[in-house]
């Protein structure tokens, strides 16, 4: 299984998107600060993810999130009650 995540960060409250096989020990890594893009925002909270079997679906959701800001707008829309604003 894959997973395509959304983390808030709950120091400044910015959103991260990223893909991983292992969603647990992802999210361990970026609270620890052993994810170099995430360090200095942690701690983070998991707000989202969605289970794909391909790796490739996966990895093709997440570019689309984050090269479309359209798909990620309509992802905040949905999620607004869950974020911290």
């Amino acid at each position: 299984m894959h997973y395509v995540y959304m983390l808030q960060s709950l120091k400044n409250r910015s959103l991260y998107v990223g893909c991983t096989a292992d969603l647990k020990q992802r999210l361990s890594m970026h609270n620890q600060n052993k994810a170099y893009h995430t360090a200095k925002y942690a701690p983070w909270k998991l707000v989202y993810y969605e289970a794909y079997l391909s790796k490739q679906d996966a990895y093709g959701r997440e570019k689309s999130l984050k090269l479309h800001a359209q798909g990620l707008r309509r992802l905040k829309e949905r999620l607004r009650h869950g974020l911290v604003v």
